[in-house]
């Protein structure tokens, strides 16, 4: 979409096409503007491990919590 906008697409358009908001559409121009198709990959994959590593953590607290608790009762 970024691409099709530097080419001269009115914005109003390509939102309609691909169903976004004309907000959504700037706030993601400003984020992902000055990245490359590689960049963004990249960016999306370490999101997915960053969000499997906080619950990797939380899996990890919650069951020391557990076990903790389960030793003061013994």
């Amino acid at each position: 979409m970024l691409k099709e906008a530097e080419t001269g697409i009115p914005v109003k358009e390509l939102c309609r096409k691909n169903s976004m908001g004309n907000l959504n559409f700037y706030k993601w121009r400003d984020k992902y503007r000055i990245m490359q198709t590689y960049d963004i990959k990249r960016l999306n994959q370490l999101e997915a491990e960053n969000r499997k590593l906080k619950q990797m953590i939380a899996e990890l607290s919650l069951k020391s919590q557990l076990q903790e608790e389960i030793i003061k009762k013994l």
